[in-house]
């Protein structure tokens, strides 16, 4: 067996201890999981394309909800060189697979990238840097609408001024809902929609949908303005436990 093939075995091995791990969390909690499967390669692609278009400009980088890291394989590797990337997960068996990850991962081909993973609420994040891109994997509409409206606010917060968002929804979410549950989670999941559909009025700039994916998924784009307030659509205490 050359080293081709055996380079190739252990990450199909390593895609499938995965998938399984992700399925066990999302046994245990399918509200903060969020989904039954990692993101495709083309959804990772799409999220983290802005980073690639900065060019080699040093970026700081926020991926929030990074799971077991399907979207961090491709987000690292597109760093330009002294780049800095926070990575937030609140689920202690991802951050522990995430840290893993990080140990190992190939860095890119300059040098200086700081990669850090905290355990942690994304809500309760407070590194002192500002982001120039900040790519989110939360499951946003399994959320109450004030849990939403504070991640929203909170990521517009922490982007620089021309900073930009990426983050993606699940396709036919609310029909499903509408199907299969209570009236009161029905209200609830299109009251998030809502909230959500008052950033993309105000800041989205593109809107892709990746068929590929399980499920498919809508990816947004949002920019935050060079010089505008960041308003709230919500009366809420900023920080709202999950």
């Amino acid at each position: 067996m050359d080293d081709r093939t055996s380079s190739h075995d252990h990450a199909l091995a390593q895609r499938n201890a995965e998938g399984w791990m992700f399925l066990l969390e999302a046994a245990r909690d399918l509200r903060t999981t969020g989904a039954i499967a990692p993101s495709s390669k083309t959804l990772a692609r799409l999220l983290t394309d802005p980073v690639q278009e900065h060019g080699t400009q040093p970026l700081n980088v926020l991926e929030a909800g990074a799971g077991t890291g399907s979207v961090t394989r491709t987000l690292i590797p597109r760093l330009p060189s002294g780049s800095r990337l926070d990575i937030v997960e609140a689920n202690a068996r991802f951050a522990s697979q995430l840290r893993r990850l990080v140990r190992t991962h190939p860095r890119p081909a300059g040098e200086g990238e700081q990669v850090r993973v905290h355990h942690t609420l994304v809500e309760h994040l407070d590194t002192g840097h500002p982001y120039d891109v900040i790519v989110s994997g939360l499951p946003l509409t399994n959320f109450t609408p004030a849990q939403a409206e504070t991640i929203m606010k909170r990521y517009m917060e922490l982007l620089h001024p021309g900073g930009t968002l990426t983050y993606f929804a699940y396709r036919g979410t609310r029909y499903a809902r509408a199907l299969t549950a209570s009236r009161t989670e029905t209200r609830r999941h299109r009251a998030v929609e809502e909230v959500l559909a008052s950033y993309q009025h105000r800041y989205a700039t593109n809107r892709w949908t990746v068929w590929g994916n399980l499920p498919p998924a809508n990816v947004w784009r949002l920019h935050r303005p060079l010089h505008a307030p960041i308003p709230s659509t919500l009366n809420i205490t900023a920080g709202a436990a999950r």
